[in-house]
Formats: C-alpha cells, sequence, structure tokens
C-alpha cells in the first residue's frame, strides 16, 4: 500500500477513533500517524466535539428505530489523555503558524510603510495647522578644510568636518605623511582649547585616510593640526 493510501486508509478511521470503535490494532496505527500527520490532527480537532454531542441524543429506540446499543471494548477506545496530548499539539502548531503569518504581515507592512515614507518625504508635510505645506529640513552640509603644509614637510590633503549631536566628526584625507609616527589630529578652538581627534600609524604609501571625533561644536573648531609622536606641527588647516 503506497503512503497516501495508508493516509487516506487511516483519515478514514478519525471518526470510528473518537468514538472508540477501533479494535487495538487500528488504534495503534492511527496513534502513530497522527504523531507525524497535520492533516488528520487538523480533522481530529474539527471531530472531537461529536462523541459529546452524541452522548445528548435520545437513544435509538425512543425515536422509533431498532438499532442496538453500540458496545466496544475498553481497550479499543484510544486513552483521552492520548487525545488530548494530540490536539493540544495540533493547536499550538495552529498558534506557532497564525503567529509567524502575522510576523511576516507586520515586516510587509513596515517596509511598505517605510517605503512609502521614503518616496513621499519632503513632498508634503503637514504641521496640525489646515494641512499647510513645509518645506522640508535642509541638510546640514560638511565644512572642508585644505591643510598647508609646515616647513619642511610635503603633508597635504582636506579634513571634512560633519556636525553631529554629541560634537563633530572630523575625516581626514591626508597625503606626503611623513615624519615620526604615531601621528595626532588635534582640533583648536578660537579660545585655544585643543582635543585629541585621532591618532594613527605609518603608512607605505604615506597617506592616511582616518574617521576621528571631538566634543567642540562644528562652528566652534577654528585650526586642525597634525601632529607627530613629539608634537611636532606637520600641517594645519583653518576652518572658515
Amino acid at each position: 500500500m503506497s503512503d497516501l493510501d495508508e493516509h487516506d486508509s487511516l483519515h478514514r478511521l478519525l471518526g470510528g477513533y473518537l468514538l472508540g470503535g477501533l479494535d487495538e490494532t487500528d488504534t495503534d496505527r492511527l496513534d502513530a500517524h497522527l504523531h507525524d500527520c497535520a492533516e488528520c490532527r487538523a480533522e481530529l480537532d474539527r471531530l472531537a466535539p461529536v462523541p459529546e454531542m452524541l452522548q445528548h441524543l435520545p437513544d435509538a429506540r425512543h425515536m422509533g428505530g431498532d438499532l442496538p446499543p453500540l458496545t466496544v471494548a475498553p481497550a479499543a477506545r484510544p486513552s483521552p489523555q492520548n487525545i488530548e496530548n494530540l490536539l493540544s499539539r495540533m493547536r499550538a502548531e495552529k498558534t506557532r503558524s497564525t503567529r509567524v503569518s502575522r510576523t511576516r504581515w507586520l515586516v510587509a507592512a513596515s517596509v511598505a510603510v517605510i517605503a512609502a515614507g521614503a518616496i513621499g518625504y519632503g513632498v508634503i508635510l503637514n504641521n496640525g495647522n489646515g494641512g499647510t505645506p513645509q518645506s522640508p529640513p535642509v541638510a546640514v552640509q560638511p565644512i572642508t578644510a585644505n591643510f598647508q603644509a609646515a616647513a619642511g614637510s610635503g603633508i597635504g590633503g582636506q579634513a571634512t568636518l560633519i556636525k553631529k549631536a554629541w560634537g563633530v566628526q572630523v575625516s581626514l584625507n591626508m597625503t606626503g605623511m611623513s615624519g615620526k609616527a604615531p601621528f595626532f589630529c588635534i582640533v583648536k578652538r578660537a579660545d585655544g582649547k585643543q582635543e585629541q581627534a585621532a591618532v594613527w600609524g605609518e603608512t607605505p604609501e604615506h597617506t592616511a585616510k582616518v574617521d576621528g571625533s571631538s566634543s567642540f561644536t562644528a562652528a566652534d573648531v577654528k585650526d586642525i593640526l597634525i601632529t607627530d609622536s613629539d608634537g611636532k606641527v606637520l600641517g594645519s588647516a583653518a576652518v572658515t
């Protein structure tokens, strides 16, 4: 018998399984099958109320029939605990499937909302006063400063200052780096206060692309200095 035929054969036994109308052999076969077959467990859940409903029906003889009562050997009926375990497993699988489906839907909806927001952002912003259109916020432009080499140094390059909530990010793109490593990037305010923003070592090409940071605001930074390990200034960039 093929697996499909076996499944169909056992599927047809579910009603007798619930009513205790199977012999021990078929009961054991169906027990094993229900363990691995979600479809039959779902059908078992659908049929689960039937035995209780039948208990509330009038006896067939009182309805004019002449059917003998069904007598079933106690050993043939599956245990209530076994049925309940199977149904609990099936319901847990259903709950898990629903939860996964809901999660996938929320992810898809979130992506759609984000995409729609990205496309429509800045077209119309409602400020709550009659839906008056507003202009999108103006992006803060980075500040670029070019380095001038100190006497005897061949340093060159640029520093880009990017305003941050916590201070300023300093991105360096340097060439002609020579001297005693490590090298330091120092940011300097108009009042003379200084902070170290970055430090790096020597490279074979004498170039460096380094990101640093300072607690100074971008507006407060007036000069950027590059020094060697002895504190000798190799180059400076005035921030205007």
